[in-house]
């Protein structure tokens, strides 16, 4: 068997912490990927020191000491992680066809790489898959005995696409006034029950009153520019087009970032530092695409006890 080559550009979002900066360029130099795409914000003007640390930041991506076509794509001012990640990925779908994504705090195990790239090729056509996944938060639940399934949920801890898929993404999210009005949460969290009576159909729509709830907070949250979030937006998208999300049965990136350091995440929960567990190879596919309801609602209530 050859050994595997990563063919699939990288994109590596950096912003001001040169350690973790440092520990997740590591394991990109190990994959050797032959395209390196770098996105950084500057420093905000009221930190002081972010400058050096924006800079130190930086300097790590100059360690690339393999075959690879490096492009950068860096701030002078501070556009805030919303807006910069998402004029950022605007630039980096511009210029290519597909990518990984990773930031400075999420540590990938080498096999996502071989992941991500063989699912990219896969369903490279097949336009109900958004995106691929590179987080498990099953903690060792797996229904089946494949090597992925598929979710409603877009991860943004180490994942890829295609440009046919962030060709949806909104960062305004303009969508979201009418799909709040026209109650669309319930119609994706909501379930409807049937039943028939005396000559008639009858239909009862049983609220998803938890899991609406809470993603109506975080959708109007973003829209109204009280969360600076670009992954909020790119689920959105996700969910409007009823779009699939390849989650692989193992975790295969690791969140070291949470702490009083981070941008959003200050506070330790169980998603911090998930171990990172080696993946089967040749993969086993799932001979069906559905999406796994029950996977989603331990993902769910994850959601809400952490977050």
């Amino acid at each position: 068997m050859n050994e595997f080559q990563l063919t699939t550009p990288i994109v590596f979002i950096i912003f001001n912490r040169p350690s973790t900066t440092q520990k997740v360029f590591e394991e990109i130099r190990k994959a050797k990927p032959a395209k390196l795409m770098v996105i950084a914000d500057g420093p905000r003007w009221d930190m002081v020191g972010e400058a050096k640390n924006c800079t130190a930041a930086r300097e790590v991506v100059e360690q690339v000491d393999w075959d690879c076509e490096v492009l950068k794509n860096y701030s002078d001012v501070n556009l805030g992680i919303g807006k910069r990640v998402a004029s950022g990925l605007d630039w980096v779908f511009s210029l290519v066809e597909e990518a990984i994504i990773l930031e400075d705090d999420c540590l990938p195990h080498q096999d996502m790489f071989r992941f991500f790239q063989e699912m990219l090729e896969l369903y490279r056509d097949d336009a109900r898959i958004m995106a691929i996944s590179g987080t498990n938060y099953q903690f060792g639940r797996c229904r089946m005995e494949y090597s992925y399934h598929f979710s409603r949920y877009a991860q943004q801890w180490g994942w890829a696409t295609w440009r046919r898929g962030w060709k949806y993404y909104d960062f305004e999210m303009k969508l979201w006034p009418e799909f709040h009005e026209n109650r669309y949460l319930l119609d994706v969290f909501g379930h409807i029950t049937a039943s028939y009576k005396h000559g008639q159909h009858h239909y009862q729509l049983l609220e998803g009153v938890r899991d609406s709830t809470y993603w109506y907070d975080k959708f109007e949250a973003a829209y109204n520019g009280v969360t600076d979030t670009w992954y909020y937006p790119f689920l959105f998208a996700c969910l409007i087009q009823y779009g699939l999300i390849i989650t692989p049965n193992v975790n295969l990136v690791s969140n070291i970032g949470f702490g009083p350091e981070a941008t959003n995440c200050t506070t330790i929960t169980e998603l911090a530092n998930v171990p990172v567990i080696s993946m089967e190879f040749p993969l086993k596919h799932p001979p069906f695409i559905i999406r796994d309801v029950w996977a989603d609602e331990y993902l769910q209530s994850i959601f809400v006890q952490s977050c």
